[in-house]
Parts: C-alpha cells; sequence; structure tokens
C-alpha cells in the first residue's frame, strides 16, 4: 500500500479516476481522451487552400495548397490535498484502501469540475479568478462567434450558433448547456406541446438532433456568461492526461500552509496532483451563446 511520498496511484484507482472524470466533465464526455506526454506534445493543423482538381488524360496539374499550423497541448498540474487522522498510517492494508478510494471518488470530481472551469473559462477553480497558468487557453478567449441568448427560444439561439459554425466549415458533433439552458429548452412549446421534454426536472439528455449533449453548471460563467458552447469537439479539440498521476502521504510539517503543524495535531496529509493537457485545435469550430 502507497504510504510514502512520492508514490503513484494504484493503475486500478487511477482507471476509476479517469472514469469518474468522463462522467462528470462536460468536456471529457464531448470529446475524445489522447495520451498527454508530461513535456506536452505537438498537435498539427493541416489547411488545404483549394478544392480537389479533376484533371483530363494528359491534363495539366495545379497546386492544390497546404498550410500546417502547430497547436502545442502542454499538460498543467491540478492539485488537491487534505488532512485526515495519523491513525491511517497504522491501519490494515484493506483500511488504507479504503480512505484512498474515498479520496479518488472526491479527487475524481474535483478534477473534472476543475478541468471544465479551466478549458471553458481559463479560471483557478480554488480562487476562481484567471489562472495566469492557462492564460488564453480557454474557450472563452479563444472562440470568437457568438449569439446573444433569449430566454424562451434557446433552441433558435442553438440554430443561429451551429449556422455560425457550420458557416466557417466547421461541423458540430456536440453541445455543453448551462443548467438555465437546458431547463429553457424544457419549457419551448408548440401548439401547446412541449419540444424537448428530455430537459425537465433539471435532467442532461446524452442527445440532441443527432448530437451528443450536457448539461453542466461549468458551463456558465458569471463574468462572460455562456450559456452554451457547441461545435467540434471530437475532432477540434483534444486533452488528455498525462501518464503518472502522483500520490503523496505526508508525515510531517506544514504542507497545507495552514499554521498547523502535522505531528501536532496527530494527523497525515493526503495530496493527489494530475498533470491535464488540452488544446483548441480550430477555435472558429467552435460557437458560444451568451447572455448580454
Amino acid at each position: 500500500m502507497a504510504t510514502e511520498r512520492g508514490n503513484l496511484f494504484d493503475p486500478v484507482l487511477v482507471k476509476d479516476l479517469i472514469s469518474k472524470v468522463k462522467g462528470k466533465s462536460s468536456l471529457a464526455k464531448l470529446s475524445g481522451q489522447t495520451p498527454i506526454p508530461f513535456n506536452g506534445l505537438k498537435e498539427f493543423i493541416f489547411s488545404m487552400d483549394n478544392e480537389i482538381d479533376i484533371v483530363a488524360e494528359n491534363g495539366k496539374k495545379t497546386e492544390g495548397g497546404l498550410s500546417i499550423e502547430p497547436v502545442k497541448i502542454v499538460p498543467i498540474k491540478f492539485e488537491y490535498g487534505a488532512r485526515v487522522s495519523d491513525e491511517f498510517l497504522f491501519a490494515t492494508e484493506e483500511e488504507q484502501l479504503q480512505v484512498l478510494t474515498a479520496f479518488n471518488d472526491g479527487f475524481a470530481a474535483k478534477v473534472a469540475k476543475g478541468f471544465d472551469l479551466a478549458a471553458f473559462h481559463g479560471i483557478n477553480p480554488r480562487t476562481g479568478g484567471a489562472s495566469i497558468v492557462v492564460g488564453t487557453n480557454h474557450f472563452d478567449s479563444k472562440v470568437t462567434q457568438t449569439v446573444t441568448y433569449t430566454k424562451g427560444t434557446p433552441d433558435a439561439n442553438l440554430d443561429g450558433i451551429i449556422a455560425a459554425v457550420q458557416g466557417a466549415d466547421g461541423d458540430v458533433t456536440g453541445m455543453a448547456l448551462s443548467n438555465t439552458f437546458g431547463a429553457d429548452m424544457a419549457t419551448v412549446k408548440e401548439n401547446g406541446v412541449r419540444q424537448y421534454p428530455e430537459f425537465r426536472f433539471g435532467a442532461s439528455p446524452t442527445s440532441l438532433g443527432g448530437m451528443a449533449v450536457d448539461v453542466n453548471k461549468t458551463v456558465y460563467n458569471a463574468t462572460v456568461k455562456d450559456h452554451a458552447i457547441v461545435g467540434d469537439f471530437q475532432n477540434a479539440f483534444k486533452w488528455g492526461f498525462s501518464k503518472n498521476i502522483p500520490l503523496e502521504i505526508i508525515k510531517y510539517g506544514d504542507p497545507d500552509n495552514s499554521g498547523k503543524d502535522l505531528k501536532g495535531y496527530n494527523q497525515v496529509y493526503v495530496r493527489a496532483e494530475v498533470y491535464l493537457g488540452w488544446g483548441i485545435l480550430v477555435p472558429e469550430y467552435f460557437g458560444r451563446v451568451v447572455e448580454e
């Protein structure tokens, strides 16, 4: 059992962690995961400037043109720690595993929420403010195509922003919706009949109009006020974990800078770190429905 500094999460816990993150993060649900090396990776975006050419036999061929633009995806550190009684050190391996499993469950939820807040809005989840580490690598900064949210006609708002994305040659494979937007979808009626009853009672359907959809409170930000982010999540957005997820059981000192020495309070500190990287490969293939 891992009870020393610098060990890694058990592979079973790592698999469980990733599974739970996918279940709670809109971005993880709507897009595919790519393994990210610790030092990052480059995704090359190929843009073919012209259409394919039909050439007669013995006919002249002309250049189509090709542009290549690299997008660097660098993993950044997300950390969470908590104090527990030092009885943890003397517990059986089975009891230690129960503690670590419970910690893993909570950590997965925090990572999922943190991933969305950082990649959607550039927010440091702990402080609620802009993250210098994330910088401009988030949807609110890079995605400039928007339509104004109009309460009562959310489906028309979706039609408008999807048309804008398709007008930029993008495909829409998924939609992330705010809770407010989802509730509004449930109220849309035609001839007195609810058009989207699957959104009633706060529900989050998995698909809408043949596209993946997720309703999540992480979509809305009080500053930018997104209510929907739509686009090609399958091909124009990449994310992933770096391979190893460090786990520390710290026995000494004041690792959370609380002013309370661990030994003085008969405690140990459980800390986990995960390295997540993402990249918005083609920002124009996305659009946002924003409240004015």
